[in-house]
């Protein structure tokens, strides 16, 4: 052979050996990965957040509920052993001596497994409470991460969200460490079975060891198949629990009945529920086929342990004592590799575990989404201006805005108006920096929002939402929370009040400012829809005496009557002098009082100007002004 080619052999031994290597090492890797993601270590994880004290607890409670059962039953068996030579000697012989001992041991450790049961109960019930709170503030936390809202309003998220805390299941995930403990506990308890009837005959515990351990891998491949099966059935269960809910909401239930809905609902929750449900009956339609084609193995093999027990038994080579045992912790065996409700149960919440993990990594990503560090305090001082700013929400195809210009001036009242879907309360959105503009930019006195930091920005700003929050807290913190470290300021919230036009109705509450608006409380009360909207104007009016700048009203009198809404007209004008302020609205009888009137259509705005110069151009709002206030005229003139 030349040198050449055995250089060549040589370097192809080299890259073969670098191959494997590097195959190995990608294994690895992934094998790493998966440990990392798995369900288990992060229950253990989970378990050991609780502290290190409560999880050697939990962990030293499983053992010991593996083993006491163990030597109960070693010790019944040494105390039956003893009976031929005790009832021929007497109690008070060896045997007598040596089975009494035994048995008192043996109920010692039978009495002990009962009173496990129930430390055990009390102990997982502490643990369950503190895990449970655990993981709440991690779910918390994580979806309060980001600044924005747009990962709520992500289908994929919320499904995320959904998994993650188990809301289609039967079984918490936060009970997993338990679980995880109780099924190793049982496992454990399984093994010593086998090494006690090792003792007896060696190959025995080990045959039923192996056998078992053979059983359990195909059993549990079904089960994670059928939990895997289910979880991709998320949409149509979160169908059905939107059935669920609109069953069950109080909000709900005038509409129900008054619509005759009660059938209807019902019928969508079975129909989606059945629907959802369909892939883990076939789950475990396959596991039942499986256990009882393994049915034959077992039974080949716990018939082959009794027959040679019994075979020893019957030619003397087997003990009294060897086979009252062996026959005792046989069926305990089956625990090594059966499939019991507990394993079930514990799929099901492993598999939900990495979901919450995954989701808290997903939503730090999009904490950073909305940078900035800059203070706003103070701003804006000249101007807010939006240029070319277009936004489209994620997974959609379409632009809700487009090349939108708009400026507002600080001290003066703007008023939005436009078609329903116009753009106007996304554009709300982005000013509050709930999200950021898909292109162009928002600038405050010339320097780009997005480089102000979003909390501090939000200080600046007090908002009125169409879809405001009804908070069932008493009627002084749903004031006080418009600027929340501000609370001992009594004085200033009963302003607000009394200018928003609250004043009035709260303190004819049983409680005044004290009361509860919330019926589902004692003395509490459900203000009109009215009202609400007062308090939601109170809350915003009270930011603006502690320092917010920009006030946006987002329909701010959809809920009122004609009376309130007249009377909010001639406040208008108080509520909004010197303040920077954004109005929205479909009643133009509330815009006309407004500095200026920007007109958005298309997802851009096509006209501004005050009142009377919009109606002088005869464009889009002065056709719009003139449909609206001929219907006012109609419904004058029927009243009449």
């Amino acid at each position: 052979m030349s040198s050449g080619a055995g250089v060549r052999r040589i370097r192809e031994r080299r890259l073969g050996r670098a191959a494997l290597f590097a195959w190995f090492a990608e294994r690895l890797r992934a094998r790493r990965a998966a440990l990392r993601s798995s369900g288990r270590l992060i229950a253990i994880k989970m378990l050991w957040t609780c502290g290190p004290g409560w999880a050697a607890m939990v962990a030293a409670a499983a053992l010991a509920d593996a083993a006491l059962p163990n030597v109960a039953a070693v010790f019944f068996g040494r105390a039956v052993g003893e009976i031929p030579a005790a009832a021929h000697s007497g109690l008070h012989s060896s045997a007598g001596t040596t089975m009494l001992i035994s048995l008192g041991l043996g109920i010692f450790a039978y009495a002990m497994t009962l009173m496990l049961g129930s430390f055990g109960d009390a102990l997982n019930s502490v643990v369950a409470q503190r895990i449970g709170q655990n993981q709440q503030l991690r779910l918390m936390a994580a979806v309060s991460g980001p600044v924005g809202i747009a990962h709520l309003e992500d289908p994929q998220v919320l499904g995320d969200l959904d998994a993650a805390q188990g809301t289609y299941m039967s079984y918490s995930p936060t009970t997993a460490p338990l679980t995880l403990a109780s099924s190793i506990g049982n496992r454990a308890g399984g093994l010593m079975a086998c090494v006690v009837i090792g003792e007896v005959r060696w190959w025995l515990g080990l045959s039923l060891c192996l056998a078992w351990l053979a059983v359990r891998p195909p059993l549990r491949r079904v089960v994670i198949r059928q939990v895997r099966a289910f979880r991709g059935e998320t949409a149509v269960m979160r169908r059905a629990w939107y059935f669920l809910g609109v069953g069950t909401w109080p909000r709900a239930a005038k509409e129900v009945r008054v619509l005759d809905l009660a059938d209807w609902v019902v019928d969508g929750y079975r129909r989606h529920w059945f629907e959802g449900m369909r892939s883990s009956w076939r789950g475990i339609g396959e596991l039942y086929r499986l256990v009882c084609a393994l049915l034959v193995f077992v039974a080949a093999i716990l018939g082959m342990a009794c027959l040679a027990v019994a075979w020893g038994a019957y030619h003397g080579d087997v003990s009294l004592t060897e086979l009252v045992t062996v026959l005792t912790l046989l069926p305990g065996t089956t625990a090594v590799g059966s499939i019991s409700y507990t394993d079930v149960q514990l799929e099901w919440m492993a598999g939900a575990l990495p979901d919450m993990t995954a989701l808290e990594a997903s939503l730090a990503r999009a904490s950073t989404e909305l940078p900035g560090l800059l203070p706003a305090a103070g701003l804006p001082r000249d101007e807010i201006k939006f240029e070319r700013v277009g936004f489209r929400y994620p997974r959609s195809s379409a632009d809700v805005l487009s090349e939108l210009n708009l400026a507002l001036p600080v001290g003066q009242s703007t008023a939005l108006v436009g078609a329903n879907g116009a753009g106007k309360t996304t554009l709300v959105k982005l000013v509050c920096r709930l999200h950021d503009p898909t292109t162009g930019r928002i600038r405050v006195d010339g320097r780009a929002l997005d480089e102000l930091d979003p909390r501090s920005w939000r200080r600046q700003v007090a908002v009125v939402l169409q879809d405001f929050n009804r908070y069932p807290f008493s009627a002084a913190d749903n004031i006080f929370m418009g600027a929340i470290d501000h609370r001992d300021d009594l004085d200033g919230m009963v302003r607000a009040a009394e200018r928003a036009g609250a004043r009035e109705f709260i303190e004819r509450l049983v409680d005044g400012f004290d009361t509860t608006v919330s019926r589902a409380y004692t003395r509490g009360t459900d203000p009109s829809g009215g009202q609400w909207q007062r308090l939601a104007l109170a809350r915003a009016l009270f930011a603006v005496q502690h320092g917010a700048r920009l006030l946006i009203l987002d329909e701010p009198t959809a809920w009122l009557d004609v009376r309130a809404e007249a009377a909010f007209f001639d406040q208008f004008l108080g509520l909004t002098q010197g303040i920077t302020s954004l109005i929205i609205s479909h009643r133009f009888s509330t815009v006309r009082h407004a500095d200026r009137i920007a007109v958005i259509d298309g997802g851009h705005v096509t006209e501004t100007g005050t009142h009377d110069e919009l109606m002088d151009a005869d464009g889009g709002y002065a056709a719009m002004f003139r449909v609206q206030a001929s219907r006012f005229a109609e419904a004058g003139e029927e009243a009449k």
